[in-house]
């Protein structure tokens, strides 16, 4: 990751801390008025707790009409509207701009589940207390760590808080299931953050979490986040050491990557 950061132009790359909570402190308490004592403009640009950052976010969901529209009109009738929409939780920008977004077409009635990693769940922690205090969670203790706040954003609370909002948790485990299964079903890598998404698309966890049957017709979004900090190693290390539960996985034959051993043999 810090390499693809140098070349996209960084001169500087500061690391700090178990955790972003520790980093940012740093940086807003230290790194920045220091530069302002020498002179420097200093610009924070906070990754989640933004206004601006849930606006765009929330266009998002515009794209994503657009193109239930041109399915519907293929179809020639049904709903423009997903039945259900799958996004992961860090800190909680991109969620809340998804819920944004949501508010904006009126599809308050859809249902939005809202995943997380063990040891990342602090909107889930959050929620099961009812209180939104910081931090919520004392350390993070994931692989996933790109959804490692320790405190979601109000914002994100508050959303978390709505009838329509499901707040799931799932096993590393199982976050790495979805970035092997997509990369054998349709050759994309991506990290643990987003294959906690994508992880309920098998095994019947979907359905299991909406409470209801879907079938071929049905339209779900399934927010495929991120794949810039994840390797061909790493994939291949996640499979050897979290393969075995496979085992356990209900089986659908016409999902490719249900053939796949979990040693990637065919």
């Amino acid at each position: 990751m810090i390499a693809k950061i140098q070349a996209a132009g960084a001169t500087a790359i500061i690391q700090k801390g178990a955790s972003w909570v520790e980093a940012d402190a740093y940086m807003r308490l230290t790194l920045m008025p220091e530069a302002e004592t020498k002179g420097e403009k200093v610009v924070y640009a906070p990754p989640f707790d933004d206004s601006d950052i849930w606006e765009g976010h929330s266009w998002m969901m515009d794209e994503i009409k657009d193109d239930l529209d041109k399915i519907v009109l293929d179809e020639r009738g049904g709903r423009s509207e997903p039945e259900a929409v799958i996004c992961s939780v860090g800190g909680g920008g991109l969620f809340s701009g998804v819920m944004k977004g949501i508010d904006r077409h009126g599809w308050g009635h859809v249902p939005v589940i809202a995943l997380e990693t063990h040891g990342t769940d602090s909107l889930n922690q959050a929620l099961k207390k009812g209180e939104l205090k910081a931090p919520t969670l004392p350390a993070i203790t994931s692989r996933a760590t790109c959804l490692g706040a320790r405190t979601v954003c109000r914002q994100a609370f508050e959303y978390g808080q709505r009838k329509n909002v499901k707040s799931v948790v799932l096993e590393d485990a199982e976050a790495a299931l979805g970035c092997w299964r997509l990369a054998d079903d349709e050759r994309m890598m991506v990290e643990l953050a987003c294959g906690v998404n994508v992880a309920l698309c098998y095994g019947g966890r979907l359905e299991k979490y909406l409470g209801r049957k879907l079938n071929a017709e049905s339209k779900v979004v399934v927010i495929v986040c991120g794949g810039s900090n994840i390797t061909v190693e790493e994939l291949a290390s996640y499979r050897q050491e979290y393969g075995h539960i496979e085992k356990f996985e209900a089986r659908n034959e016409e999902v490719p990557s249900t053939q796949s051993a979990p040693n990637g043999n065919r």
